[in-house]
């Protein structure tokens, strides 16, 4: 198959393409930095000419809700729009699990429109709902590090590995396309505070953790609230495996 990955050069949509290429399928990347942008919708038609799925994994640095909104809005109608010209027969969209239980969260918001206007798009879409990768931890730390201190919410999670990610996101392109929503999870749950402590300790860095709500993570996501429901698909890769070979 013939696959467009909607930024193909990032964390997830690197691996996406090594597995398509690894499965046998024609990897198409769309990307800035190839000359393609989804938020104006240039480059998209020459790029989805003969695309058989597009797989979107496109993420935004939004500050507020109202960019947020505006960014995966105008990039997911671009996308719908250029899809139908080119006779494209799935969608299939990357998303996060709990997106609906954080309405304050400004990245949540535009993957809340994204996920509605892709649903309600004429291309069958599949969203895939995944919860927090395995790494998330050293990411909060390095986004909230101050000197020597990182302030990290103590959030309870189910992790799950990116190239987990991106086989199922491979595998579902490949299928018919049809509406419907879909959530993926690692084996076992984890708390936040704990796994940045323990990946922070593998790489040798040293830092004072900080537990605290605050910014963009706030008491909204505690409790459950980013845990998967009973039907999540599985992932196999634990945090220790991933851990042991980082």
């Amino acid at each position: 198959m013939r696959i467009a990955v909607i930024g193909g050069t990032g964390l997830v949509g690197r691996e996406v393409v090594r597995v398509l290429e690894q499965r046998g399928d024609e990897p198409v990347v769309v990307a800035r930095s190839r000359g393609i942008d989804v938020s104006t919708g240039e480059g998209l038609d020459e790029a989805l000419a003969g695309v058989d799925a597009v797989i979107d994994v496109t993420n935004a640095p939004a500050r507020t809700k109202d960019e947020a909104r505006a960014f995966f809005g105008a990039a997911t109608e671009n996308l719908l729009q250029a899809e139908q010209r080119a006779g494209v027969g799935h969608h299939v969209v990357l998303s996060i699990v709990g997106v609906e239980r954080a309405p304050s969260n400004a990245h949540y918001a535009g993957k809340r429109l994204q996920e509605k206007l892709s649903l309600e798009g004429p291309i069958p879409a599949t969203i895939v709902r995944a919860t927090q990768f395995h790494d998330f931890g050293a990411q909060v730390a390095g986004w909230t590090r101050d000197g020597d201190t990182a302030t990290i919410p103590p959030l309870l999670v189910q992790p799950i590995a990116v190239a987990d990610v991106a086989a199922i996101l491979a595998e579902v392109a490949s299928q018919p396309g049809r509406d419907e929503v879909i959530e993926i999870a690692g084996p076992e749950r984890q708390d936040l505070v704990d796994m940045t402590r323990r990946t922070l300790a593998k790489r040798g860095e040293q830092l004072k953790l900080v537990a605290s709500f605050g910014g963009a993570f706030t008491t909204e996501m505690a409790g459950e609230a980013l845990l998967p429901g009973p039907d999540a698909r599985i992932a196999p890769t634990t945090f220790e495996d991933w851990l042991a070979a980082a």
